[in-house]
């Protein structure tokens, strides 16, 4: 007969996610999961696999989130301009608030892994290319609106939007100058004016 789990798997796995953003891969050990989820390391390995597969299994689901979130955050403002300023200065107060900032996870495992692990490469660009689906759909819609001309090329747009938060994010580990954000912020919404 088998055995009934006796632990909730989603809330397992965002206990997992948790970690491994705060962390990383490396920095987590089994101990800290175990400790973390809830459960004992036989039944992490019987339900996620071994360490690896579990941050890949994090990985997936921080990225079904935050594709959501960034979504919802562009989608909260009328104009595109005012959207993507409360988005990009939402990352900007994340970054200066408390204990140093967690950032993305997305891009924190790019950072730490994508260049030595193919399958974190593949997940990471993969979260890039969607959060640049999300980005070019929202400067779309400010096109149609008149609210942007019509002859701006939104996925090249899009695409340096992009950039430039995974750039934004990753400075802000370091906690710069709030003027050196605030002006880099400035100079990145400036390619959104008419």
């Amino acid at each position: 007969m088998v055995r009934k789990r006796e632990f909730n798997e989603e809330q397992a796995l965002d206990a997992a996610m948790q970690l491994f953003w705060e962390n990383g891969f490396e920095a987590t050990s089994l101990t800290d999961l175990t400790t973390g989820m809830g459960i004992q390391r036989p039944s992490l390995y019987a339900t996620f696999g071994d360490k690896q597969e579990l941050f890949e299994a994090s990985l997936r689901k921080y990225n079904q989130w935050h594709a959501v979130s960034v979504r919802q955050q562009l989608q909260d403002h009328v104009s595109v301009q005012e959207a993507f300023r409360a988005f990009f200065e939402q990352i900007a107060r994340e970054g200066y608030e408390g204990k140093p900032s967690r950032g993305c996870f997305c891009i924190n495992t790019m950072v730490e892994l994508a260049t030595h692990d193919e399958k974190i490469e593949i997940l990471t660009r993969e979260h890039q290319m969607y959060l640049t689906v999300i980005f070019q759909e929202r400067l779309e819609q400010g096109v149609q609106a008149g609210q942007l001309p019509k002859s701006i090329h939104t996925k090249s747009l899009a695409q340096t939007l992009i950039v430039s938060l995974i750039g934004l994010t990753v400075m802000l580990k370091s906690r710069p100058e709030r003027s050196f954000i605030e002006h880099s912020i400035t100079g990145i919404l400036s390619l959104l004016e008419d």
